[in-house]
């Protein structure tokens, strides 16, 4: 199904601009393109910050800008075949996101600038929750603008839809400290997730071949598990037992933030709708949850079975 069509990587030394590098998804991205042979270049805030200076050192490109600051973004995209975009959005939290306005207009400019600077391929990052009507959170719905938007431009642009992330399991304050974890689905109910390192691997093939992918929205996901499944796997890992459950009426009831989360996953709008089989088609190293928290995952993990502290979204 996702066999390549195209041969976008004739000129082993077309150049990409990644947006959020220093970040998950971002620093994803950065490093499978250069696994795959592609000049990188980073827009980052920091150039001397410990994040962009790995960057630097792993043969990065580094461009040193701001969102707001319209001139810093054009100089990055110029001379660029393609461009990776993600922005901060408010559920990342008041210290490292932006508000859902800011963030729909960031992406809107990057996708006209895009436009105008000739950039041959934009692939955006989005949400798995983003589908048909609004989902009545900030955060999602700010990407489906930015969605809506980038399917009037003239440009080639392919959107991904991430699954929620691995690493969000791990934070602080799911209670595995305790011997337990607390989680948005059922104990029967099937739930999408994604590893990070896996979204890299995915853009790249996009990128790769744009006859294929151009746009194409594509669900992403590395494996599918239930609350049941957390708890077989968490034991195993944790070589003692994690007792599952649902989060509790009680903590919904006191989180709005969680029982809108939980309610979308009951309408599927978070359970994901990525096909796993293609996708491994696409990637062959798509990892499971099980190969994630024996592989790179382990390390936080055995640091959240460690580790007590509030439940905080802003970290996921």
């Amino acid at each position: 199904m996702f066999k390549h069509e195209g041969n976008f990587m004739s000129d082993s030394k077309l150049r990409i601009l990644v947006f959020g590098a220093t970040g998950q998804q971002g620093g994803s991205v950065a490093s499978a393109l250069l696994k795959a042979g592609w000049q990188v270049r980073a827009f980052v805030r920091d150039p001397a910050s410990s994040k962009s200076v790995a960057l630097r050192d792993a043969g990065v490109e580094l461009m040193q800008g701001a969102f707001a600051d319209v001139e810093s973004v054009r100089r990055a995209m110029n001379g660029v075949n393609g461009i990776f975009s993600v922005q901060p959005s408010s559920g990342q939290g008041p210290t490292l996101g932006l508000t859902d306005e800011e963030e729909e207009r960031y992406g809107i400019a990057i996708a006209d600038l895009a436009v105008e600077s000739g950039v041959k391929h934009l692939v955006y990052t989005s949400t798995g929750a983003v589908g048909a009507g609004p989902t009545g959170m900030g955060h999602f719905d700010s990407k489906a603008r930015i969605e809506d938007h980038i399917r009037t431009l003239p440009i080639t642009a392919s959107i991904v839809r991430p699954a929620a992330f691995m690493e969000m399991l791990v934070m602080p304050g799911f209670g595995l400290d305790e011997g337990r974890f607390n989680f948005f689905a059922r104990p029967d109910q099937q739930m999408q997730l994604l590893a990070v390192e896996d979204i890299g691997k995915f853009v790249a093939a996009i990128f790769a071949d744009p006859v294929r992918f151009g746009g194409k929205t594509l669900e992403i996901a590395s494996d599918t598990v239930t609350g049941r499944d957390l708890e077989a796997l968490f034991t195993e890992a944790a070589g003692r037992p994690i007792a599952y459950s649902r989060f509790s009426d009680e903590v919904l009831t006191a989180n709005p933030f969680l029982r809108k989360l939980t309610e979308l996953l009951d309408e599927g709008r978070l359970a994901g709708k990525a096909d796993i089989d293609a996708l491994r088609e696409l990637n062959p190293d798509l990892q499971s949850f099980r190969s994630w928290l024996a592989g790179s995952g382990r390390k936080a993990f055995i640091e959240a079975l460690g580790k007590a502290g509030a439940w905080d979204y802003g970290h996921a």
